[in-house]
């Protein structure tokens, strides 16, 4: 009976921790200040790593409502446009590729590059391609990290392959 009366009395005094408990955790939450917005800024410099720390934040922000993948295009900001067979060539072949095969709904592209003018060139230049339908990213979202002056071509050239838009000033 000892053995009984002991189990008892164990569970009944873990009952009432686990209750007290339950109690200082809801008074601590509603004691806690709410999460301020964390506001991201955009490195000064061309450090790779720092910008690529920086997109991955951003990025990370705007994936609300994505269910399938995020397909990343970063150019450094030395890139030479006009080398051939370069980052920004092998990256334009990509991403015509993409756009010509079309993109699952769901499924999200982010563009970004501290030299905001050259990605938007890029990213025009490929939306461009004849090949390429007005339903190529239908369901899906362009993601654009840049400078305000870019947006709006940037934006015609994803609204025109049919996808969401989203742009975040990289300030």
């Amino acid at each position: 009976m000892n053995r009984f009366a002991l189990m008892a009395a164990s569970a009944a005094l873990a009952l009432t921790l686990t209750a007290c408990q339950g109690e200082v955790d809801d008074e601590e939450k509603e004691a806690q200040p709410e999460a301020e917005a964390v506001v991201l800024v955009a490195p000064k410099s061309q450090d790779d790593a720092e910008w690529k720390t920086y997109l991955g934040q951003v990025i990370g922000t705007n994936t609300d409502g994505i269910t399938e993948r995020t397909f990343n295009y970063y150019l450094p900001a030395a890139t030479d446009p006009a080398e051939e067979d370069g980052p920004y060539s092998r990256m334009m072949n990509d991403v015509r590729t993409v756009l010509q095969r079309g993109v699952l709904p769901g499924n999200m592209l982010s563009f970004s590059s501290p030299n905001s003018t050259m990605m938007a060139d890029l990213i025009v230049e490929a939306f461009e391609d004849e090949s390429i339908q007005d339903t190529a990213l239908k369901g899906s979202r362009v993601l654009f990290i840049g400078e305000s002056k870019d947006e709006s071509r940037v934006r015609q050239a994803a609204l025109s392959a049919g996808a969401e838009f989203r742009f975040v000033e990289a300030k």
